[in-house]
């Protein structure tokens, strides 16, 4: 059944709704099982970066680009559980950036997913290296994968052509008043774009997807990942803390680059609205394989936080 039909029917639409908050938590419950077992056992030697790592990895979240490359996986044809270190290490990069965003010299945030930021709990010096130590013991999950190119796919999409290179113009931008339509998309589709359209694409890369079906993937991940990022700007300012788990009202603070600063909620709502829409559109040649992309789509532009 079309996605677009479930909004005619409240029933129907609360079934759909409970039937993707079900797929994420069981994604969710087995990546947490998968990282248990990857990671280093809190009493390994030495033990404060230890605890430091899996502190923040099981701080909570709902490992959306783990699912989002577990669903990839599955649309293309994968079985099995192949996917789930690879999973795996796309959460231990994207909290390994969350450490380092939350520190005194980049966002200085006091909580993150509702608790304190590991900053705050580890001190600084800690807090850099259990970031450093999630990086780096990711590539060794992913080396995992050497007749595939997932290192250079999520290399390329954390380096200076993506995730770092956006952190640092969006740093350069902070205050500033003259901040373009095109700097403000370099920044969100380098910061939070690029990482989501490798996580979808290292699913289907894993799966032995076709060239048609990578196209297509790719164009969904790039639309949910601008949508995803100017969400995140809106909840930032409609938000409390409580809500989104992290310090609400940090980017007006800071005078952060975001969607709203330069067009307003309304205008970046509807922009949101307009990118999910055509994600949902991108995968419509998928069939039944595209109906979950469409369901998640709609929970990146509906979600709470």
């Amino acid at each position: 059944m079309p996605l677009t039909n479930t909004r005619l029917n409240p029933w129907i639409c609360l079934k759909m709704k409970k039937t993707l908050e079900q797929y994420l938590r069981e994604k969710s419950s087995r990546v947490d099982a998968w990282l248990n077992r990857l990671l280093p056992v809190s009493t390994q030697y030495p033990v404060s970066i230890h605890k430091a790592m899996r502190y923040s990895l099981f701080a909570g979240g709902k490992r959306i680009r783990p699912a989002l490359s577990i669903a990839a996986f599955e649309a293309f044809g994968g079985r099995g559980e192949r996917i789930y270190p690879a999973a795996c290490a796309l959460e231990m990069l994207h909290t390994f950036s969350l450490i380092h965003d939350d520190l005194p010299c980049m966002d200085n945030d006091d909580f993150r997913r509702g608790k304190p930021t590991s900053h705050k709990v580890f001190g600084e010096a800690i807090a850099v290296l259990a970031g450093d130590a999630l990086c780096i013991h990711a590539f060794g999950i992913l080396g995992r994968y050497a007749a595939l190119p997932v290192v250079q796919e999520i290399g390329s999409a954390l380096g200076t052509a993506g995730m770092i290179g956006g952190q640092v113009v969006d740093i350069e931008s902070e205050g500033k008043k003259n901040i373009t339509e095109k700097t403000l998309r370099f920044i969100h589709t380098r910061k939070t774009e690029a990482f989501i359209t490798a996580s979808l694409r290292m699913g289907a890369v894993i799966a032995g997807a076709k060239a048609k079906d990578m196209a297509i993937i790719t164009r969904y991940g790039r639309a949910i990942g601008l949508a995803f990022q100017i969400i995140d700007d809106i909840l930032d300012i409609v938000s409390t803390t409580e809500q989104i788990g992290k310090d609400a009202g940090s980017d007006i603070e800071k005078g952060k680059a975001t969607y709203p600063a330069l067009f307003g909620l309304e205008k970046s709502n509807r922009k949101a609205r307009l990118l999910i829409a055509q994600a949902k559109k991108t995968v419509q040649p998928l069939g039944a394989r595209g109906s979950l992309f469409k369901e998640l789509a709609d929970f990146i532009v509906d979600r709470i936080n």
